[in-house]
């Protein structure tokens, strides 16, 4: 019975995780709506503008997709509408000729920095 509880109790627990990511995205949507982006939109760009490094903002497709939880072909999609808005721009890998790097534009690092506090004032408002 005990473990029943336990089992149950985690399950619960579980929920209520998915429940306060599911809120947390939409109040982000929401919020993000104004500049034509949404929560998937930011973190990419959000992952771009905080590169490995100062001189190096750009990521290959791959190491995006292990960052953020979209399929491979949502992301390829995402990456292709930011592009086509400027926000991003899509270059080849020197690395490996098969590979692609993305990186942000001017206009995309802008746009950044003017949501980074409303997306940043959404998380501290839902998960403090």
């Amino acid at each position: 019975m005990a473990a029943k509880q336990a089992e149950q109790a985690l399950v619960e627990r579980w929920r209520d995780v998915l429940a306060l990511h599911a809120r947390t995205q939409c109040e982000i949507d929401r919020a993000l709506t104004e500049h034509r982006l949404c929560a998937s939109d930011f973190e990419v760009l959000d992952i771009l503008a905080r590169g490995s490094g100062p001189d190096d903002c750009s990521y290959r497709v791959q190491e995006i997709s292990e960052r953020v939880h979209l399929s491979q072909s949502a992301l390829s999609r995402l990456i292709a509408r930011l592009e086509k808005d400027g926000l991003l721009e899509r270059g080849m890998c020197p690395e490996d000729r098969r590979g692609v790097r993305v990186s942000l534009t001017a206009k995309g690092r802008a746009l950044h920095g003017e949501v980074l506090p409303v997306q940043r004032a959404v998380l501290a408002r839902m998960l403090t």
